[in-house]
C-alpha cells in the first residue's frame, strides 16, 4: 500500500515559502481569537467583583503552568512528526504520535491526581483570605478534574500542525475559544452559577473541542498519522525525541512568566503602584502585537523540521529566513499603529476618573515598550527552528537568555543606574531585547551553517 499523501503533507514537502505562509496565517487566526477570548473572560468575571476577579486572578499562574506544560509537549509532538514525514517515514510518524498521546492521557491523570487534593494549600500560600480564595479553589476544581481534556487539545493540536494541517488546528483553537466566549455569561449569569460557570464553560468548550480533534484523529482518520494502538511500538528513542524538545518548550513558557514576575517588581521599585498598572496596561497591548510571530513560529518549527528530516538544508535556511523576514514586516507594522494610535489605546484602561493618573505615563509606554517587537522575531524564529531541528534544549537557552538574562537585566540596570525612573524599565526592556536577538540570530545562522556543512549541502 502506498503512503497517503494529504494536502498538509504537501504543503510541508513543498516551496517552504509557500509552506510559512499557508501555516502561519491559520494558527495566526487561531492565537488571535484566544486572546480576544482571554480579554472576554476578564470582561464577564469582573462584572461579579473585585472577589471573583481576584479567585480567576489566584489560580491564573496554575493553569499557565498546565498550560505551559501541555502546549510544551504539543511542541515536541509537532516536531517529531514533522521531522518523520520529511523523511518520509510514515510509520515512524504514526508512532511518534501515539507515544504523544499517551505522553498525554499521563500528563493529563498526573496533574489532576496530584493537584486536586493541595489546590487549596497552593491557592492559600499565595497570600490570598477569605471569600476570594474559596471561590478560587471551587474555580480550581472543575479545571483540574479537565486537566486531561486540557493537555489532549494541546497535543492532538499539536499532531496536527506538525503534519502541516493547520487549518485543522485553527478550527479547533476557534472552536474552543468561540464557544467559551458565548457560554461564559450563560454559566455565570443566565444559570447562576457565579465565578464557577466561568471554569464550567472553559471545560465544556475544551471538551466539544477534544471531541472534534478526538473525531479527526480516530473517527474519520483522513489525517496523514494513522492512530492504532496495534501500531504502537514502545520506543525509547521516540521518547527521548518529544521530549526533548517538549520539555525545553515547556521550561520556555514558565521562564516567560518568571520574568513578567520580576518585570513587575521593577516597574513597582521604578513607579510605585502606578507603575505596576501602566506596565500591566502596555504590556497587554504589546502581547497583542506578538500573536502573529507566534502564529509564524509554529509554522517554522513543522516546515523546518519537515526540511531537516528531509535532510535539504537549503529549504530548511530558507524557510528560517523567509520567516524572520515576514514577521519582521509584520511588526514594523503593528509597532508603528501602536505608536501613532498611542492616546487613543490608552484611553481603553484610563477611561475611569481614578485611572487618569496613569494616561501619561502610559502613553510614554505605548511609544516605547513595543519597539522591542520590532526584532523579536530573529530570535522568536531561531528558537522555533531548534525546536524543529529537535533541539529543544538550544531553543531553551535562547529564551532563558532572552527573557530573565537580558530583559530583566538591562531593565534593572536602567531602572536604577539610569534615573530615567519608568523610561529606563521600558529602554532596559527593548535594549535587552535587541541584544538578545542579535545573539539569537547569529547562533541561529551559526547552527544553520554547522548542518549543511555536515549534510554536504552548500
Amino acid at each position: 500500500m502506498g503512503e497517503k499523501v494529504t494536502k498538509g503533507v504537501q504543503i510541508l514537502r513543498g516551496d517552504p515559502k509557500k509552506a510559512i505562509i499557508k501555516l502561519s496565517i491559520p494558527m495566526m487566526i487561531g492565537m488571535s481569537v484566544q486572546t480576544v477570548y482571554n480579554l472576554a473572560d476578564g470582561i464577564w468575571v469582573s462584572g461579579l467583583g473585585p472577589e471573583a476577579l481576584a479567585a480567576v486572578g489566584l489560580f491564573f499562574p496554575v493553569f499557565m503552568g498546565i498550560i505551559a506544560l501541555s502546549s510544551g509537549l504539543g511542541i515536541g509532538a509537532s516536531s517529531a512528526i514533522a521531522r518523520r514525514i520529511g523523511a518520509k517515514d510514515k510509520k515512524g510518524a504514526d508512532n511518534a504520535a501515539i507515544h504523544s498521546l499517551i505522553l498525554a492521557l499521563i500528563l493529563g491523570i498526573l496533574l489532576t491526581v496530584t493537584m486536586l487534593p493541595i489546590i487549596g494549600q497552593i491557592l492559600t500560600a499565595m497570600g490570598a483570605k477569605g471569600r476570594a480564595v474559596e471561590l478560587a479553589i471551587e474555580y480550581s476544581r472543575v479545571l483540574l478534574i479537565g486537566a486531561v481534556v486540557m493537555v489532549f487539545n494541546n497535543v492532538g493540536n499539536g499532531i496536527l500542525r506538525g503534519e502541516g494541517d493547520a487549518n485543522r488546528a485553527m478550527y479547533a483553537m476557534v472552536l474552543g475559544s468561540g464557544l467559551n466566549i458565548v457560554l461564559d455569561p450563560v454559566f455565570i449569569y443566565t444559570l447562576g452559577f457565579g465565578v464557577v460557570g466561568a471554569a464550567y464553560a472553559t471545560l465544556l468548550s475544551m471538551i466539544v473541542t477534544s471531541l472534534f480533534i478526538a473525531y479527526w484523529l480516530f473517527i474519520k482518520r483522513d489525517t496523514y498519522v494513522d492512530i492504532t494502538l496495534r501500531d504502537f511500538s514502545p520506543s525509547k528513542e521516540v521518547l527521548k525525541d518529544i521530549l526533548r524538545v517538549g520539555i525545553p518548550s515547556s521550561l520556555a513558557q514558565l521562564t516567560m512568566s518568571i520574568a513578567m514576575f520580576f518585570l513587575n517588581r521593577i516597574a513597582i521599585m521604578a513607579g510605585g503602584e502606578n507603575g505596576v498598572a501602566v506596565f500591566t496596561s502596555a504590556w497587554r497591548v504589546t502581547m497583542l502585537g506578538i500573536v502573529p510571530i507566534l502564529g509564524m513560529a509554529s509554522a517554522t518549527t513543522a516546515v523546518t523540521g519537515a526540511a531537516y528530516g528531509e535532510r535539504n538544508i537549503q529549504k530548511l535556511e530558507t524557510a528560517y529566513l523567509y520567516a524572520i523576514k515576514l514577521a519582521f514586516m509584520i511588526e514594523l507594522g503593528v509597532v508603528a499603529f501602536i505608536m501613532v494610535f498611542a492616546p487613543q489605546i490608552s484611553y481603553l484602561f484610563t477611561y475611569s476618573e481614578s485611572a487618569l493618573v496613569i494616561k501619561e505615563g502610559l502613553i510614554e509606554a505605548l511609544r516605547t515598550l513595543p519597539i522591542f517587537l520590532v526584532l523579536t522575531p530573529f530570535g522568536m524564529m531561531t528558537s522555533a527552528m531548534f525546536q524543529g531541528i529537535g533541539e529543544g534544549e538550544k531553543s531553551l537557552v535562547l529564551t532563558i537568555f532572552r527573557t530573565v538574562v537580558m530583559q530583566v537585566g538591562f531593565a534593572y540596570l536602567f531602572a536604577n543606574y539610569t534615573g530615567f525612573g519608568l523610561i529606563g524599565v521600558w529602554m532596559g526592556i527593548v535594549l535587552g531585547n535587541m541584544v538578545a536577538a542579535v545573539v539569537g540570530f547569529t547562533w541561529g545562522r551559526l547552527r544553520v551553517k554547522q548542518l549543511k556543512e555536515a549534510f554536504g549541502d552548500s
